[in-house]
């Protein structure tokens, strides 16, 4: 079996006599059924992560804080204040100081610095699992040393540094316990819209301690900037360890560390078969100098006359008729010709248009040249599979409505991604990738099975019809494709996943469209135009914008909700949305007139029922637009930040998170100030002011912030140490909200949402109990019994029987076979239960080992 197929871990301590009896009870291969799923478990449950206890200590003022995690396969159901299941055991230096019933945190008053902690999960009066040892951090953060890129150079000249940009986490290696995966961006990165090279991409992999594991360099003909690399880190293909999925090109290589920090490797991914045999090779250099863009347009200009669009008469048949100027030449164009009309074009033409057309100055782009998508091992950076990226850019955003507008800007819609993790089929994970969402507007899905990608369905608008190529708005058009061309000009600069329809799996949720997890369209959204607004009575697409949130945001009304700021202006029918998610109907909006830049939402307002929506009050827009309830009623002019909402509060409220540029990042409360300054750190995303994650990382519910030291030099992990009494699981293991994790980095970067309400008012009999399979828990509860072998509390013959039994149950796993996996387990507990000596089980191993073998019983039942 190969590394990739191999379960989490793998069982230890594995004899001759045990590969033996395993070798007598497997099944062969060639007798797999040919539905059979491999490396698949938990029929009807979400694969989700198999997460250790996450337990984290930290002193305060008042003590050492202890936090924790709830794990969803514990949870029993609800209760006035939280969600029911194992209660805990707190131990300070191997004496239990505290039963823990309410919630998965504890203010220990005694505490020191020196302390040791662990808590043991409590079920029917026996301790059933014992978290790892702490000790306490020596305030609410910790650092998490990062390796820093050295600076370079352009091909201009220009000097570049770096930053640690955008964060994800992925349990990479399947010990329960999440590694870092940071982007390096250079100082020079840019928008999809500005002019100049940048520096490359970096994607680096880190544990815990800050162990650097590897780099993967994108090279330079991936460009920098919040466009271009969405990076997603997630367990694609079950085998309970996260595998890294991004666009690459020619020249994108991975270079290996030892654990002493030297380099051990450095390779470039495997190219595609059909580019090496057409001459590709990893020092090409695709990006175009203002000579090497000027010879395009020349030999753009010479083919002209081929171009489908105008053989098919639906563009001008020359570029004078384009231009509108006298007709000058004749076509085919010669070379001398070509090159008239496009010195015309850069120096008359397109300056006419707009001021800030300066193509001579037009360098740095990437517009030709290969692109792919490429599967890697979470744990080695190794490449696994490498496919075309899917569209290709076909040309350099000629079609794509680059050169129609006042501001000419090649490569600029075109070169809009979007990615995002989502249980298409309400059980596994997909990989989403989208291209475009102003005019074509493109999303394919795919499916890692650990050898090979595949793909769900490709959606794809078509081409949005332009007149006139060089001077014709290709917004707020239909594509040419009858299924899908209503979705041009609806999507966000991110998406989500989200079950809209409660049909047990997850929909694209992509801005004023959604797409049905089968790849069909479920709705688009429009609205009628206001008699102030640029086109009154019309119906229009609620159209383009910069936020957007899914969740359960009015809980008093059925299903989830959808709130979007809107940039369309004078030509869109709203300035902000709610609406529902299941209809993409409108519950409350209004017109502003202008580009509504952002939005948020979150409970602000606890007396008031449900999460409260809000935006920013756009210069010149209509007043009034204020802070509103989920039921749309005015709750009061001023509106909190706009930038990042946390989960940091005991009272399950919403703060938000402050400071862009070089201003200091905060915690803020909309009632009670700021709760938190993070000295010496930065945001990122420029004005956005994004951390670089804020996720449900370890300890309780609350989220963690991750933002970068103000030298790069690590990245620092805020830990909330309110007290709270309210218990609920590890946001982690509802589907929505870790599929939006993985998400988050994505373009604008967007909070992350359950897929239920929670807010200060929530009803915890509406919070649903996970239903989750994860990967990995038969490794563990092997891992469990090496524990208690070693500590003397199994011994005997019995330990071969029980290892047998588990090793079926993760080879029958492997094959797909999950009843056949489950005997084997039922086999480990009655071994448990039918112990004759000398073999010895202890009171204490046999209630741990049970009721854990149970737990993974009921998760594939």
């Amino acid at each position: 079996m190969s590394p990739r197929t191999r379960s989490r871990r793998g069982l230890a301590a594995t004899s001759g006599a045990l590969l033996a009896a395993v070798c007598a009870i497997a099944v062969p291969v060639a007798s797999l059924p040919a539905s059979a799923d491999p490396a698949r478990g938990g029929s009807g449950r979400v694969q989700l992560e198999h997460l250790d206890r996450g337990l984290v200590a930290a002193a305060t003022s008042d003590g050492v804080f202890l936090s924790w995690r709830l794990l969803g396969h514990e949870v029993t159901g609800a209760s006035a204040t939280g969600m029911t299941g194992s209660n805990f055991h707190v131990y300070r230096d191997g004496q239990r100081i505290a039963t823990v019933t309410d919630s998965t945190n504890y203010l220990d008053r005694a505490g020191t610095a020196t302390a040791r902690y662990r808590v043991a999960a409590v079920a029917d009066g026996h301790e059933v699992d014992r978290s790892a040892t702490v000790t306490a951090w020596s305030a609410a953060f910790r650092d998490l040393p990062l390796r820093k890129p050295a600076d370079g150079v352009t091909p201009a000249g220009e000097s570049y540094t770096y930053s640690a940009g955008d964060l994800s986490v992925g349990d990479v290696d399947g010990d329960g316990e999440y590694e870092y995966i940071v982007k390096w961006d250079p100082s020079n990165a840019k928008d999809v819209s500005q002019v100049g090279y940048t520096g490359n991409v970096l994607i680096d992999a880190y544990e815990s301690d800050g162990t650097l594991l590897y780099r993967v360099d994108l090279g330079v003909n991936i460009r920098a900037g919040a466009h271009y690399t969405q990076f997603l880190v997630y367990d694609f293909d079950g085998d309970g360890r996260s595998e890294m999925m991004f666009k690459t090109a020619p020249g994108t290589k991975i270079i290996r560390y030892a654990r002493t920090g030297e380099v051990i490797s450095e390779r470039y991914i495997k190219l595609p078969q059909k580019d090496v045999r057409a001459g590709v090779s990893h020092t090409d250099d695709y990006r175009l100098s203002p000579t090497d863009y000027y010879e395009h347009v020349v030999e753009m200009f010479r083919q002209w006359h081929r171009h489908p669009e105008v053989v098919a008469g639906r563009w001008p048949a020359t570029l004078e008729q384009a231009f509108g100027i006298e007709p000058r030449h004749q076509y085919p164009l010669s070379q001398q010709d070509a090159q008239a009309l496009a010195d015309h074009f850069m120096d008359v033409y397109a300056p006419s248009r707009s001021t800030r057309n300066n193509l001579r100055a037009f360098q740095g782009f990437i517009l030709h040249g290969p692109e792919y998508l490429t599967v890697f091992d979470g744990a080695t950076g190794r490449d696994l599979h490498t496919v075309d990226y899917q569209p290709g850019r076909h040309d350099d955003g000629l079609r794509w409505g680059d050169y129609a507008m006042a501001r000419i800007e090649p490569g600029n819609r075109v070169d809009r991604f979007l990615a995002g993790v989502a249980y298409l089929d309400g059980r596994r994970p997909s990989a989403v990738f989208a291209r475009g969402y102003y005019t074509r507007s493109t999303i394919a899905a795919y499916r890692w099975d650990g050898e090979r990608l595949t793909q769900n369905w490709y959606v794809d608008s078509g081409w949005t019809p332009m007149t006139n190529p060089f001077n014709d708005s290709p917004h707020g058009r239909d594509g040419a494709d009858p299924r899908f061309g209503t979705i041009t000009t609806q999507g966000q600069h991110s998406l989500s996943a989200a079950d809209v329809d409660a049909d047990g799996k997850q929909e694209i949720v992509y801005g004023g469209a959604t797409i049905d997890h089968d790849g069909t369209l479920l709705y688009s959204s429009f609205g009628p135009m206001p008699p102030e607004s640029a086109d009154p009575g019309a119906s229009a697409r609620i159209g383009h914008g910069d936020a957007m949130h899914v969740t359960d945001i009015d809980p008093r009304r059925p299903g989830l909700e959808i709130y979007e700021v809107h940039e369309g202006g004078r030509w869109a029918p709203y300035g902000y949305s709610l609406r529902d998610g299941a209809t993409g109907q409108l519950i409350y909006g209004g017109y502003t007139g202008v580009d509504t830049g952002r939005g948020m939402i979150g409970d602000v307002v606890p007396e008031h029922p449900g999460l409260e929506t809000w935006c920013s009050q756009p210069s010149g827009s209509i007043s009034g637009l204020g802070l509103r309830g989920a039921d749309g009623a005015r709750l009061g002019d001023r509106v909190p930040g706009t930038n990042q909402s946390i989960r940091w509060a005991a009272d399950m409220t919403t703060q938000i998170v402050g400071g862009s540029l070089e201003v200091t990042p905060t915690i803020g409360d909309w009632r009670r100030g700021t709760l938190l300054t993070a000295e010496g750190t930065r945001t990122n995303n420029h004005t956005k002011g994004n951390p670089g994650l804020v996720a449900d990382i370890f300890g309780d519910w609350r989220e963690e912030m991750l933002v970068r030291t103000a030298d790069s030099s690590a990245i620092r992990i805020y830990l909330s140490t309110e007290v709270t009494d309210r218990k609920l699981y590890t946001l982690m293991h509802d589907p929505q909200y870790r599929a939006e994790v993985a998400r988050q980095q994505t373009t604008y970067n967007q909070p992350s949402y359950p897929s239920f309400y929670l807010g200060s008012d929530i009803t915890f009999s509406q919070v649903p109990v996970p239903k989750i399979w994860a990967p990995g828990s038969v490794a563990a509860l092997g891992d469990q019994l090496d524990a208690q072998v070693r500590a003397g509390e199994v011994s005997g013959l019995v330990v071969l029987r029980l290892k047998v039994a588990l090793v079926e149950a993760e080879y029958q796993l492997d094959q797909g076979r999950q009843s056949a996996a489950v005997r084997a387990l039922e086999r480990f507990v009655r071994d448990l239960g039918q112990v004759k000596r000398p073999s010895r089980v202890s009171d204490s191993a046999y209630a741990t080992l049970t009721y854990q073998a149970r737990a993974v019983i009921a998760m594939l039942s």
